[in-house]
């Protein structure tokens, strides 16, 4: 893969390939169907989590045996959606090439599909009228017809061709159903479940598709699509594989924030919010090119604006908003295209605009306003799309909030560090009252599918950008950025694989020249040491590699009785190649190679290199050498975090990102620097939870983001939260107050812990105050959290654990509740109480109400 995983997206793709190694099994021994499903919500990188199971099906991994019969049919209703996948696929994988992925054009003259292609079918493809079936009868008014006739120029039908394929047993299809999109709504394509049924039960005498693999937003939409097709009858269904919506938020790759701009009461079409748009459209150009050059980029992302209309658009009315645009900012008509169905120009009032193919409108960057209907929500995506003006009245909610949804993505696959705008999305309403907003904020915010993150993702009535606050000294800046965050541990991570990353990281950057030499200069006489203190245990290795166990089972002719026979054969070279891939996940390939190098330096036989396969793989096999050499690498990355610290952070946030990303490739959490924040953004709205109405927010001051007035709003906050805040900046000494987002960013106070069942999580306490204490600034972590939450006991111990590591920064460390009127402080920063929350494991609630826990505030 020429990109690098997300942890989330990692294990997907090893749970896909485990999915699709048993449905292998189970086909070639059994006969058996099977589907399974992929399941993540949109910017979560699906189409990636597929290029990295499909490389690794036609080539295999350390961990994956490849599959040489491996063809595999990728299936959607949009063509455009199929060449958008197509390319990103390209562009993903290292092995593929543009001969390896197929669209299939008439005439397609070939009698079985090749093994190690992808193959890109849409519903128009199969249908009877297409050039690839045309002459073929299969199912005619519930009668099956035998014979069919071939397309013209053509030997074979599709259908023909994929039986075939089917039928080849040194063969195995694998169809990706990929319906995440419109275009699998049966009211829509009438036609849909019968073709899909088709493909994936087989007709005609034709052979059933062996193993499916669905890749949508929802489970419902998969299941439901299975369903149409009656695809779940005689089929096994094996595990499905579901991304948390939270672990994507949290990644970075989908934006945090939608500001939505709405007039206080709906009406007639006004054109002062298109101008409003055009205004978000050009601040945004700004930002994005002041900064690129911040970052010595010299090619900044160029944002788009989308004009939603109805399904019935009113063409001047469309014309006379892009009049209003081109006021603001500086376009002609050959800068504005649309994606209607009429692949022709279309007039808008005095605009001629002609039609774009969807896929190309990301790599258009001359195009700076796009004009749609629905076509933009049928899967497509367009991360640079940050202004949306929707001409759809308040009852199409459900078409806007699907239009969002293709908007999420973060144009440059990661989190602007510190900067909440370039992180937002804006979306201009015109035709929304108050009333209607309060109800698409609680939507957007919890309970559409399509939205990613779910309840995190921000929805802003009124949201504003916030600036450092003048009124924050210095000194409390220094104090934030040196206080310890955490990173996120990585399951299956590798001490040696996480150094040889950062040693190619400070070659690249030129920080330490020569940096994987001096990585091999550690570890080879490393490795030589372990081979002569450990030197029974690697001959027991070096045995277990050379010896291939077999079972024989004897049973005579008519006899009832069995008898059994354990034998040992010498491992061919197949097992050894086996043995030192274990060797390259466990020290990685430039180690275990040099290693390799090492001991064969003066081999001339190939005995002699064989031999040095064998041993390096039995030291990586070893655990007692294992831990010494993850020691030692660790030691190595901490010494050079440490020595190059003050030069990372001079680098730029793209470069400083994947210093973090190598920070946190470890099994336990690191611990890691934060950042100042550069641009927030708040909402100076609030709904009712109860009535839906909206209201301006409350608003406090000495937070360490602020307005031009020196307030911060408060309207995400809740009645204990807000008393918090008043307790703490009422106490002698008060200088500053931070809101920590509740999101792992360089702005964010991260502290990472596992829960009961040993699954790793993070949680952002809400504030840290700064106050004088004795002459000297101090910080202190007030977190007020439910006790009677599913995780509070968690959070608690979380945060003790915390203070044992790091208390030493701080003046006080306080977990909070509230009980009617008055809130309880466990004061985590005093060794009694932190010792009583981490020995004795109780619930939340009774460490509230023992002697360790003090009333909050006295």
């Amino acid at each position: 893969m020429r990109f690098t995983l997300k942890p989330y997206q990692s294990e997907a793709a090893e749970q896909i390939l485990d999915n699709l190694d048993r449905a292998r099994t189970a086909w070639h021994r059994d006969g058996d169907l099977t589907a399974f499903s992929l399941t993540a919500t949109t910017g979560a990188g699906k189409t990636v989590m597929a290029a990295a199971a499909i490389e690794a099906l036609f080539n295999g991994t350390d961990d994956f045996e490849a599959d040489p019969g491996a063809v595999v049919i990728w299936f959607s209703d949009d063509p455009s959606l199929n060449l958008q996948t197509r390319d990103r696929l390209l562009e993903a994988t290292e092995s593929l090439t543009s001969s390896d992925l197929v669209v299939v054009e008439p005439p397609f003259a070939k009698p079985k599909l090749a093994p190690g292609k992808v193959y890109f079918l849409n519903t128009g493809k199969l249908n009877k009228n297409s050039l690839l079936t045309r002459g073929h009868h299969g199912e005619a008014e519930g009668q099956l017809s035998g014979l069919q006739a071939t397309p013209d120029t053509q030997g074979w039908t599709i259908w023909e061709t994929i039986s075939n394929t089917i039928d080849d047993e040194d063969l195995t299809v694998y169809l990706i159903l990929d319906e995440a999109h419109r275009g699998f709504n049966p009211a829509r394509v009438a036609d849909k479940p019968t073709l899909v049924r088709r493909l994936i039960n087989g007709h005609a005498g034709y052979k059933p598709i062996p193993i499916v693999w669905g890749i949508s937003a929802t489970i419902q939409r998969f299941d439901d699509a299975m369903k149409a097709a009656d695809a779940t009858k005689n089929r096994r269904a094996l595990p499905r594989v579901q991304v948390n919506p939270a672990r994507v938020q949290e990644s970075g790759l989908v934006k945090d924030t939608i500001a939505l701009s709405i007039p206080d009461e709906a009406g007639v079409f006004d054109i002062t919010l298109v101008r409003v748009a055009a205004e978000r459209l050009k601040a945004s150009a700004q930002r994005w090119a002041r900064y690129a050059k911040e970052q010595r980029d010299t090619t900044p992302v160029v944002p788009l604006l989308i004009l939603q209309s109805p399904k019935t658009p009113e063409h001047d009315e469309i014309g006379e908003a892009l009049d209003a645009i081109a006021e603001v900012i500086d376009i002609d008509q050959t800068q504005v295209r649309h994606v209607f169905g009429e692949h022709k120009v279309v007039r808008f009032g005095r605009w001629d605009v002609d039609w774009i193919e969807p896929q190309r409108i990301e790599d258009k960057t001359s195009v700076r306003v796009v004009v749609a209907k629905d076509a933009i929500s049928t899967g497509w995506d367009c991360p640079r799309a940050e202004v949306l003006v929707s001409f759809r009245a308040a009852k199409d909610h459900t078409h806007i909030t699907q239009l969002l949804g293709r908007m999420v993505r973060n144009p440059l696959a990661r989190r602007v560090p510190g900067d909440d705008r370039l992180n937002a999305v804006d979306c201009i309403l015109p035709f929304f009252d108050r009333t209607t907003a309060g109800n698409v904020v609680k939507y957007l915010t919890g309970q559409l599918d399509d939205m990613p993150g779910g309840g995190q993702k921000r929805v802003y009535l009124d949201g504003r950008d916030l600036l450092p606050n003048p009124a924050i000294p210095e000194e409390v800046w220094q104090l934030w950025e040196s206080l310890p965050s955490q990173t996120m541990p990585v399951r299956g991570a590798r001490p040696v694989i996480r150094l040889v990353s950062l040693a190619q990281a400070l070659s690249a950057d030129d920080l330490r020249p020569g940096a994987i030499r001096a990585v091999k200069e550690r570890m080879v006489p490393l490795l030589d040491e372990c081979a002569q203190d450990y030197a029974s245990d690697l001959d027991a290795a070096v045995e277990e590699i050379w010896s291939v166990k077999v079972k024989e089972i004897l049973g005579r002719v008519g006899g009832s009785k069995l008898s059994y026979r354990d034998f040992a054969v010498r491992a061919d070279t197949r097992a050894i190649r086996t043995g030192f891939n274990f060797a390259k996940a466990a020290l990685g390939s430039e180690v275990a190679m040099s290693y390799v190098d090492h001991l064969a330096r003066e081999a001339d036989d190939e005995d002699s290199l064989r031999d040095a396969f064998v041993k390096t793989a039995a030291l990586a096999s070893t655990r007692k050498v294992r831990e010494r050499v993850d020691a030692a690498a660790n030691a190595m990355v901490d010494e050079w975090f440490k020595e190059f610290g003050a030069d990372i952070r001079s680098l730029t946030d793209e470069r400083q990102q994947e210093y973090e990303t190598i920070r946190g490739l470890a099994v336990d959490p690191q611990k890691s620097a934060l950042g100042r924040s550069r641009v927030r953004m708040e909402d100076y709205k609030v709904v009712d939870k109860d009535s839906g109405q909206v209201k301006d927010a409350e608003l406090r001051d000495l937070h360490v983001m602020a307005d031009a007035d020196g307030n911060f709003p408060v309207s995400s906050l809740n009645p204990w939260e807000l008393h918090t805040i008043d307790t703490e900046m009422a106490r002698p000494g008060a200088v500053g107050w931070y809101r920590n987002p509740s999101r792992p960013a360089m702005d964010s106070l991260t502290i990472a812990y596992r829960d009961d069942q040993g699954n790793w999580h993070s949680m952002h306490p809400d504030f840290i105050f700064f106050h004088e204490v004795e002459g000297e600034l101090k910080a202190s972590i007030v977190d007020p959290h439910g006790h009677h939450l599913d995780d509070a006991g968690d959070k608690l111990r979380a945060l003790a654990s915390y203070a044992d590591r790091y208390g030493h920064h701080y003046d006080r460390i306080e977990m909070t509740s509230t009980f009617g009127s008055v809130t309880r402080s466990i004061p985590l920063h005093d060794p009694v109480a932190r010792a009583g929350v981490l020995e004795t494991g109780r619930p939340a609630l009774e460490h509230y109400h023992s002697d360790i826990a003090v009333i909050y505030g006295v």
